[in-house]
C-alpha cells in the first residue's frame, strides 16, 4: 500500500502511549482525538483538545490544539474556542494545512473563494485573520511577507501522520499487532468528514485527499486484521465498506480473502463475480490482475491463502527433531495383519499426501500398544521426527487442541514468544512449521474428529496416526481400522509370553479358561498374566478359579491398577484424619473441578479451613490446583477417592449429606443470581428450601460471573443429584440457572442435565419436578432451533404441571408453547397458549411473567397483521418491567425487543432503532449471546426497511458471528436471508444468491414455510 499519497504534514512529536481511540473505523465513524501532550488533556474531538504535542517554538500556543479531521476546531486546555464564520474557518484550515508555512493573501483568497472572489476579499481576509488572532494565543497567528502563518500547532492530522508512520515501521519489523493498534489510533482521530462544512475549492480538494488517505489507512488496517488472523471480525466491516465504496477493488480483494479464511468460499467467489459485473457495467473494464489471481487461488483452495501471516516469522526459530514416541512393549504379540496394513498406509505418506489411520475400539483393546509399535516400525519413513500426545478423550477433561498445538510447536523449535493465542493461528503456524518436513504425529486416545482436525499436519510427507474409542467416520480421507479383541490364539500367545511357556504348556486348558474369562481383551490378559507371573506359587488353575467367580472378576483383574493404588495409598496413609476426610468426600462430586466455596459446602467447613486442607492435598499430589481457588482430581485418583469413601465413610449417610450440601450450595447461590437478574419474579418463591447457604452476591456482574464460571460443576451436580434421589431440588437448580439455557451457553451439558432430572423425576413420580425439568428442556430445544422437540416437552410439562398444581410449569410451559407456535406459523395456537400463560402468571401474582406473556403476545399480534395492538401489548409489558425493583434490565430488554419489532412494522423506524439498540447493549452486557445476535438481526431487518442496505448487511454479518454455534440452523437461515437481501440491494448479487441458496437448503430440510419466500428471492436473482 502506497502511504505517500496522503497529505504530507511534517510531524511535531511522537504520540503518547495510549493516545487516540482504538478499534475499527468505517466510513463516517467517529473516535477520540489523540492525547494532547503538554498543556492539553484527553477528550473527544469537538469536546476537548485536538491534535497533540507541545508548541514547537516555545511557550506561545502551548495550550492550543487544532483539528481538521472533522469540523475545523481550536481548543485551549480542553475548552473549545470560537472559530467564526464558515469563511473564517476556511482561512484557519488553509493555514493549518500549510504546516507553518506562510500563505499569501492571494493564495488565501483563492482558497476561500476560488475564481470568483468578492470585491472586498482582501479586507475580508484581514478581518478574519484579526478575529482569529484575538481568539488564539499571542504569537500563534503571525503576519509576514504580505501573508499569514500559524507558527505553533498541535494538529490531529499531524498526530495521524505520526501514528501511520509508526505503524509502518512496526509492520516492517514484524510487530503486526502493534502496527494494527497504531492504525486504529490514527483512524480514530477522524470525527466524520474532514474539513466538514468548510467552503471553498481548497477545502474541497483537501477534503477529497484526506478521505482517500483515510481509506488507504483503513485498507492497511484491514490488511493487518487478516495478517493476524482476525478475518471473521473483518467480514462485517468489509461488507459495509464495499457497499459504501463499490468500485474500490482493494476492499473487494480483502473481503474475498476474509470470507475465504472464514470458511465461506462460495461467498468469496460470489464477491468476485459481483465485482466483475459491476466494473463491466460501470467502467467497461475487467478486475485487476491481483483480484483475478485471488479468485484463481480460491478456486484451487490454495492452502497458503488460508493461512494468516505469522508473527514473528517461524523461519527464524531453530529447527528441532522431536522423538516423542513412548517405548514399545517388548512382548508385543499378534496383530500381524493390522501392523502390515497400517505400516503400508504410513509408508505412502513419504512424498505424497497425508495418510491418516484411525484405530477405534473399546478401552483396553490395545489401541495405544499397537499404534506405538507401528509408529516405531515406521520411523525410517519420518526422519524429521515423531510427535506424540495422549488426548485423554476417554476422560472427562479431554486435552484442548490449542494446548496440544502449543506443546507441538515448542517441540518443533518454536519459541514461546512466537506461539499465537488462538486455535486457528496455532494450527496455521503448526502446518507452516511442518511444511517440507517428514514428521509422524501419533494422536492417542482422541475424543472425536473435531478434537484432532487442528492437529493434522496437512502437508506432503507427514502422517498422523490416531487412536480413539469411537469410529471416526467423519474424518475425511482417513483410513479407518476397527481394532477388535484378540483371537484366542493371539490371546494365549500374549499370556504365554508374560507368564512363561513352561507354566502355560503344563496347564493349557486352564490358560485358555483364563484368557476366555478376560474376554480376550489385551489389557485384562496383561493384568491377569502379570499377577500370575509375580506369584510363582500360583498355578494357572488357581488364577482360572479366581477369575471363574463373575462377582469378583473385575476385582481380580486389577493387578495393574493395584500398583497405581499402592502409590495413592502411600500418600493417603500419610494424611491427617481431616485431610483424609476431605480427600474422600470431595472425590464424590462430579464435574471437571470444584471451587473453594463449593468444596467448603461439601465438607461443611469454613472456607479458610477448607483451603488449608485442599492445599495440603495439593502438596501430597493427590489433588491438583487448577487455578487460584479451584481444585481438581486426576480421573484415576477420583476413582480411588470414591473407593476410599465407600470403604471408610460409614455410615453412607455422610456421603449423601456431603452431596446434599453441595446441591444446596449451588441452588441457594443460583437462586441469588436469579433474584438479582429477575427482581420481583415469583418463580424464586417456589424453589425448594435449602439447609446450606449460598454465596452473598451483590451485583449483576458478580452474579453472572459466578453462574457462567460454575456452569459445568453446577450442571454436573444437577445431573448427579437426580440420580441420587433429589430430582426436586435438581429441577429447581436448573430453573435458577435458566440464564445458561437462554444464553445458548453450555447447551449440551444443560440438555443432558435436564433430561436426567426429567427421567429421574418421572421414575420417582414427582410430577412437580418433572414439569419443571421439561420446562427447562423446552428452553434448550427452542434455543437450538429444535422446535418440534421443544413443543413436545412444553406440552408434557404443561400436563404434569397442571396435575401437580405447579404455578411455575403452568405459566412457563404455555408461554414457551406460544413462542414455538409463533415460530412455526401457528398464530391462533400461539394466541391461545399465551392467553393461558397470561392467566397462570396473573393467578400466581407473577408480574414479570405477565409482562413476558404480553410481550410474546405482541409478537403474535404482529405476525397476524394487528400492528396497533402489537405496539400496545409490548408497551404494557414494558410498563410492568419498568415498575419492578431495579427495572429488570434483561427482561426489560426482552420487552424492548418486542416493541422494536412492532414499531418497525408500524413504520416508526427511528423509535424502533432506539429501543432495539438499548436492548442490544443490555443483552451484550448480560452475556445473552442468543438475544444479542437476534437483536442484531432485527436491526438488520429494520435497516432494510429503512433502505439502508449496507448497514443492514453489516448488522446481519455481525449477527452471524455472534450466533455462531448457537441458535440453530433455522435462525442462521433467517439471518442469511436478510444478509442476502442487503447484499442484493447494494449490487452484490452473486454473493446474495449464495446466502439465499444456503438458507433455502436449511429451510427445505426443516420443512419451514420460509423456503417459499427464499425461492421467490432466488428467481429474479437467477434471471439476472
Amino acid at each position: 500500500m502506497d502511504r505517500e499519497n496522503g497529505p504530507r504534514v511534517p510531524g511535531q512529536r511522537t504520540p503518547a502511549p495510549g493516545s487516540g481511540g482504538s478499534g475499527g473505523s468505517t466510513a463516517g465513524s467517529t473516535g477520540n482525538s489523540a492525547d494532547g501532550g503538554t498543556g492539553a488533556g484527553a477528550g473527544p474531538v469537538g469536546n476537548g483538545p485536538i491534535g497533540s504535542g507541545p508548541a514547537r517554538n516555545g511557550p506561545a500556543g502551548a495550550g492550543l490544539s487544532f483539528g481538521v479531521l472533522g469540523p475545523v476546531r481550536a481548543a485551549r486546555g480542553g475548552e473549545p474556542l470560537p472559530t467564526g464564520s464558515p469563511q473564517q474557518r476556511a482561512l484557519l484550515a488553509a493555514l493549518l494545512l500549510r504546516d507553518g508555512r506562510t500563505a499569501t493573501s492571494g493564495e488565501l483568497i483563492d482558497a476561500i473563494w476560488g475564481e470568483d472572489p468578492p470585491s472586498q476579499a482582501l479586507a475580508a481576509v484581514r478581518t478574519y485573520a484579526s478575529r482569529l488572532r484575538k481568539v488564539l494565543d499571542p504569537g500563534v497567528l503571525v503576519s509576514e511577507s504580505g501573508g499569514y502563518a500559524i507558527r505553533t500547532t498541535a494538529l490531529d492530522l499531524t498526530a495521524a501522520h505520526e501514528l501511520a508512520a509508526e505503524a509502518e515501521k512496526l509492520r516492517g519489523g514484524g510487530r503486526r499487532q502493534e502496527a494494527r493498534d497504531r492504525l486504529n489510533e490514527a483512524l480514530a482521530l477522524w470525527d466524520g468528514e474532514a474539513l466538514a462544512s468548510v467552503p471553498g475549492p481548497y477545502a474541497e480538494t483537501q477534503r477529497t485527499r484526506l478521505e482517500e488517505w483515510r481509506l488507504q489507512l483503513l485498507e492497511s488496517r484491514l490488511d493487518l486484521d487478516l495478517e493476524v488472523g482476525a478475518h471473521a471480525e473483518a467480514v462485517s466491516e468489509l461488507t459495509a465498506l464495499t457497499a459504501a465504496h463499490p468500485l474500490r477493488e482493494r476492499l473487494r480483494e480483502l473481503l474475498m480473502l476474509a470470507l475465504y479464511r472464514s470458511g465461506r468460499q462460495a461467498e468469496a467467489l460470489a464477491v468476485y463475480a459481483d465485482t466483475r459485473r459491476l466494473l463491466a457495467d460501470e467502467l467497461g473494464v475487467d478486475p485487476t490482475p491481483e483480484l483475478s489471481r485471488l479468485q484463481q487461488r480460491i478456486l484451487q483452495a490454495d492452502a497458503e491463502l488460508a493461512r494468516p501471516v505469522e508473527e514473528p516469522a517461524p523461519a527464524a526459530a531453530p529447527v528441532a527433531r522431536p522423538a516423542q514416541l513412548p517405548a514399545t512393549v517388548p512382548d508385543f504379540t499378534g496383530r500381524a495383519a493390522f501392523v502390515r496394513e497400517l505400516s503400508d498406509q504410513l509408508a505412502t505418506a513419504e512424498g505424497s499426501v497425508m495418510a491418516v489411520s484411525a484405530l477405534a475400539g473399546i478401552g483396553g483393546v490395545g489401541k495405544t500398544t499397537l499404534a506405538v509399535h507401528v509408529a516405531h516400525e515406521a520411523r525410517p519413513h519420518f526422519p524429521d521426527g515423531q510427535l506424540y500426545v495422549d488426548l485423554q478423550g476417554a476422560g472427562a477433561r479431554a486435552a484442548a487442541p490449542e494446548a496440544v498445538l502449543g506443546a507441538f510447536l515448542r517441540a518443533l523449535g518454536t519459541p514461546d514468544s512466537a506461539i499465537p493465542d488462538s486455535l486457528d493461528e496455532r494450527a496455521a503456524l503448526y502446518r507452516s512449521t511442518l511444511d517440507g518436513r517428514r514428521v509422524l504425529v501419533l494422536l492417542d486416545n482422541a475424543r472425536d474428529a473435531a478434537q484432532i482436525r487442528p492437529l493434522l499436519p496437512g502437508t506432503a510427507g507427514c502422517a498422523a496416526l490416531v487412536t480413539s474409542r469411537i469410529r471416526m467416520v467423519d474424518l475425511a480421507g482417513a483410513h479407518l481400522v476397527d481394532l477388535d479383541v484378540m483371537s484366542p490364539e493371539e490371546a494365549l500367545q500374549l499370556f504365554t509370553r508374560i507368564v512363561g511357556e513352561e507354566r502355560v504348556r503344563a496347564e493349557r486348558e486352564a490358560a485358555l479358561d483364563v484368557v476366555a474369562a478376560c474376554g480376550f481383551l489385551p489389557l485384562a490378559i496383561r493384568i491377569a498374566a502379570s499377577r500370575l507371573a509375580a506369584r510363582r506359587t500360583w498355578t494357572v488353575s488357581v488364577l482360572a478359579a479366581k477369575l471363574g467367580d463373575e462377582r469378583r472378576r473385575l476385582d481380580e483383574l486389577q493387578a495393574g491398577d493395584l500398583a497405581v493404588k499402592a502409590t495413592f495409598e502411600l500418600g493417603y496413609g500419610q494424611l491427617e484424619p481431616a485431610q483424609a476426610r476431605a480427600f474422600r468426600l470431595l472425590g464424590l462430586a462430579d464435574g471437571p473441578d470444584i471451587s473453594l466455596a463449593a468444596a467448603a459446602a461439601v465438607l461443611d467447613l469454613p472456607e479458610w479451613e477448607t483451603e488449608d486442607l485442599l492445599e495440603a492435598l495439593v502438596d501430597t499430589s493427590l489433588v491438583e490446583s487448577a487455578a487460584p481457588g479451584r481444585y481438581r482430581y486426576h480421573d484415576l485418583v477420583r476413582l480411588y477417592a470414591r473407593a476410599c469413601a465407600e470403604r471408610d465413610e460409614q455410615p453412607s449417610a455422610e456421603r449423601e449429606s456431603a452431596l446434599s450440601r453441595l446441591l444446596d450450595f449451588y441452588l441457594a447461590t443460583a437462586a441469588r443470581v436469579y433474584a438479582i437478574e429477575r427482581p420481583g419474579e415469583r418463580v424464586r418463591d417456589h424453589f425448594a428450601a435449602t439447609a446450606y447457604p449460598g454465596l452473598a452476591l451483590d451485583t449483576a456482574g458478580a452474579a453472572l460471573d459466578w453462574l457462567f464460571t460454575e456452569a459445568s460443576g453446577l450442571l454436573a451436580c444437577a445431573r448427579q443429584s437426580a440420580a441420587t434421589g433429589n430430582p426436586r431440588r435438581a429441577a429447581d437448580l436448573l430453573l435458577a440457572a435458566v440464564d445458561l439455557a437462554e444464553s445458548g451457553a453450555n447447551a449440551h451439558q444443560y440438555a443432558q442435565a435436564a433430561q436426567a432430572v426429567s427421567e429421574a423425576a418421572r421414575a420417582a413420580g414427582d410430577r412437580l419436578a418433572e414439569g419443571r425439568a421439561r420446562t427447562m428442556l423446552t428452553h434448550v430445544h427452542s434455543t437450538s432451533g429444535r422446535f418440534a422437540a421443544a413443543e413436545e416437552e412444553a406440552r408434557r410439562a404443561h400436563e404434569v404441571g397442571l396435575a401437580a398444581g405447579d404455578p411455575v410449569a403452568c405459566g412457563q410451559a404455555p408461554n414457551q408453547r406460544g413462542i414455538i407456535a409463533l415460530y412455526e406459523g401457528r398464530h391462533a395456537d400461539a394466541e391461545t397458549f399465551l392467553s393461558q400463560a397470561l392467566a397462570a402468571f396473573r393467578a400466581d401474582g407473577n408480574k414479570p411473567g405477565e409482562a413476558s406473556a404480553l410481550c410474546n403476545l405482541s409478537r403474535v399480534h404482529l405476525a397476524m397483521g394487528r400492528t396497533t395492538s402489537a405496539v400496545e401489548l409490548a408497551r404494557q409489558g414494558i410498563t410492568i418491567y419498568e415498575g419492578a425493583d431495579n427495572g429488570l434490565p434483561l427482561r426489560l430488554a426482552n420487552g424492548k425487543y418486542a416493541l422494536g419489532l412492532a414499531l418497525t412494522a408500524a413504520g416508526e423506524t427511528a423509535q424502533a432503532q432506539s429501543v432495539l439498540t438499548e436492548a442490544l447493549e443490555v443483552f451484550r452486557e448480560g452475556r445473552q449471546k442468543l438475544w444479542h445476535g437476534m437483536t442484531l438481526f432485527r436491526l438488520a431487518e429494520l435497516y432494510l426497511a429503512d433502505r439502508r442496505a449496507a448497514t443492514a448487511a453489516s448488522h446481519a454479518e455481525q449477527a452471524l458471528a455472534v450466533l455462531h454455534g448457537i441458535g440453530g440452523d433455522w435462525r442462521r437461515a433467517n439471518v442469511l436471508t436478510v444478509l442476502g437481501r442487503g447484499l442484493s440491494a447494494v449490487g452484490q448479487l452473486d454473493r446474495a444468491r449464495v446466502c439465499w441458496q444456503e438458507a433455502l437448503s436449511v429451510f427445505e430440510e426443516l420443512d419451514s414455510p420460509e423456503a417459499m419466500d427464499v425461492r421467490a428471492l432466488l428467481r429474479p436473482a437467477a434471471a439476472a
